[in-house]
C-alpha cells in the first residue's frame, strides 16, 4: 500500500505547553502525549512529514494568543509548513502568527461570526494565508468550541467562504473527533461533488492507513491526524 506522508498533517493541540488530545473537544478528557513540542515536531519531520497543524487551545479559551513562543520555537527548529490557530481576534494577531514562522493562519469561529474581518485580512495578507476550519454536527456548523450552533449548513458556509476567495477548508465531524472510529468519508465525498474546486482537508476519526487511502481516493487534499499518530496507529515516533 502506498503511504503518502505528504497527505498527513499532524495536529499538535497545546494546553499548558504540552501536546494533548481531547475527545469530542471535551477538556475533561485531556490526555497528555508530550511536553517537548519542538522534539515532537522534529520527530514528525524526521519521518518525512512536511506539514503541521498547531492549535493553541489555551488561546482559544482565553480569546488571545498564548502559545506564540511555541510556534516560533518549532518554526526555528524545523522546516515544517505550519498552520496555527486559536485565539486569533485581530489583524495584529494574524501578523504576529506569520511573523513567528507560520505559513498559514487557521480560523474558525471568527470566520463564521465575523466574515467581514476575514475579508479585511484577506485584502491585507492574501487568501492563501488562511485555512478555515469548519466544525459540524449532522452537517450543521458549530462554533465557540463546539458549544454554540451557528445555524448554518456546511454547504452554505463553504459557499460563503469560496465567494470571498477561500479555497482551502478543513472540516471536522465532531462525532468522529478523537474516537478512532473512521473519518466522515461520505460527507467529504458529498462536499467534493458539490464543490469540485474546493481544497478539502479531512479532520477527525482517522484511524489507519486504509482511512488515509480512502480519503485520498475521494479527492481530499490532506488529512489532519491526531490521536492515531500518538497511539502509534500510523507512525512509530520512537
Amino acid at each position: 500500500m502506498t503511504r503518502p506522508l505528504n497527505f498527513i498533517i499532524p495536529a499538535i493541540d497545546i494546553i499548558d505547553g504540552k501536546c494533548v488530545r481531547l475527545t469530542k473537544g471535551d477538556y475533561a478528557t485531556k490526555i497528555i502525549y508530550s511536553d517537548d513540542l519542538v522534539e515532537l515536531a522534529k520527530s514528525f519531520e524526521a519521518k518525512g512529514i512536511t506539514r503541521l497543524h498547531l492549535v493553541d487551545l489555551d488561546g482559544a479559551r482565553a480569546r488571545k494568543l498564548v502559545n506564540i513562543k511555541t510556534l516560533k520555537a518549532i518554526a526555528d527548529h524545523t522546516n515544517l509548513i505550519i498552520d496555527y490557530g486559536g485565539g486569533v481576534t485581530s489583524i495584529e494577531d494574524v501578523k504576529s502568527i506569520l511573523d513567528a514562522g507560520a505559513s498559514i493562519v487557521t480560523l474558525g469561529t471568527i470566520a463564521v461570526k465575523h466574515p467581514e474581518l476575514l475579508e479585511e485580512w484577506i485584502m491585507e495578507f492574501g487568501a492563501d494565508k488562511f485555512l478555515i476550519g469548519i466544525d459540524v454536527m449532522d452537517e450543521m456548523v458549530k462554533v465557540s468550541g463546539w458549544e454554540e450552533d451557528a445555524n448554518i449548513h456546511i454547504s452554505e458556509m463553504i459557499r460563503k467562504m469560496m465567494a470571498i476567495g477561500i479555497a482551502r477548508i478543513f472540516c471536522t465531524d465532531i462525532s468522529k473527533d478523537g474516537m478512532l472510529s473512521g473519518p466522515s468519508t461520505a460527507l467529504y465525498k458529498k462536499l467534493l461533488a458539490e464543490f469540485p474546486d474546493l481544497e478539502l482537508i479531512a479532520s477527525g476519526g482517522v484511524t489507519s492507513w486504509n482511512d488515509i487511502t480512502a480519503l485520498s481516493e475521494i479527492g481530499c487534499s490532506a488529512a489532519i491526524v491526531g490521536k492515531a499518530l500518538y497511539e502509534g496507529n500510523l507512525l512509530n515516533l520512537e
